[in-house]
């Protein structure tokens, strides 16, 4: 089918592209110069032109400290330009993949958050993404709505490389230990979503890679894998002191994308490790 993907040269867009095409799949990408989803009428003249079959959104506003600050671009983009690519979804009768995030939820419980749990956003990006989901659900009645965190990958800026950037830099470099979320690989995450287009079964979903870690462990294990003497030292959230409140714990249970497709991702030290292997592949191109 004909896919309209929007913020298609951001990380994860870049690896739903191929995986869309090796499933037989036609790909419109659209980037944010050639579409800005916060502009209601360039939404609607997009869908029609395009004509497609579904809409997958990756567009988003993703920069957590500055939206403190830009918390109305931060919702102009995470949530109205949601809501327009809705009401475009509708006139067209099409479906609509939306993804959101770990930060739409308070962080309280001891135990990871499933699909059935209220959010409770404790900063400005989280409520702007709760803004979009909301959207998708008062509007939408063919819909994947796909919570994912921690997100590395080959396309854009992500922990993983600003770890390798500062271990190559430092001899030691501090690291957040009281937050506890799923890191999780752009590839796996896309290849997982395009498997769930093919259920047809809609709603929302935790599309993670498996286990949990700190980001003081996440960052240990990439110095270890990457061979790199860099120590990493666990710091609490109020010492590194962001503008930012996050969440101390923000799994996300994965139930129900096991049992609808019919397998559990990878762990992230697994999705880390394929990761590095091919980075380093890439590099000697």
């Amino acid at each position: 089918m004909k896919v309209l993907l929007t913020g298609a040269e951001g990380m994860l867009a870049r690896d739903l592209q191929p995986c869309l095409r090796q499933r037989g799949h036609e790909v419109f990408p659209l980037s944010h110069s050639q579409l800005d989803i916060t502009k209601r009428e360039a939404v609607r003249a997009a869908v029609n032109g395009a004509a497609p079959a579904l809409i997958i959104n990756c567009a988003a506003y993703n920069k957590v400290d500055d939206a403190e600050t830009q918390e109305d671009w931060a919702r102009a983009v995470n949530g109205l330009g949601v809501q327009n690519l809705c009401l475009a979804c509708q006139d067209a009768g099409i479906p609509l993949v939306h993804f959101s995030t770990d930060y739409v939820f308070d962080g309280t419980q001891d135990s990871p958050y499933s699909v059935y749990d209220r959010p409770n956003p404790i900063s400005a990006y989280g409520r702007s993404k709760l803004l979009g989901e909301q959207y998708v659900l008062w509007l939408m009645n063919r819909f994947y709505l796909v919570r994912t965190s921690w997100l590395f990958g080959l396309h854009g800026a992500n922990f993983v490389e600003t770890m390798l950037k500062l271990g190559s830099e430092r001899e030691q470099v501090s690291v957040v230990n009281d937050q506890r979320g799923c890191p999780t690989w752009t590839q796996h995450l896309a290849e997982a979503v395009v498997a769930l287009l093919d259920t047809g079964c809609y709603g929302v979903y935790h599309v993670t890679n498996s286990d949990s870690a700190t980001w003081f462990e996440f960052a240990r294990e990439v110095y270890s894998l990457s061979g790199m003497s860099t120590e990493a030292i666990p710091v609490t959230t109020e010492q590194l002191g962001r503008p930012a409140p996050r969440p101390h714990n923000s799994v996300l249970d994965p139930f129900p994308i096991p049992q609808v497709l019919g397998r559990e991702l990878p762990t992230w030290k697994q999705a880390l490790a394929e990761y590095l292997a091919r980075r380093k592949a890439l590099a000697r191109q």
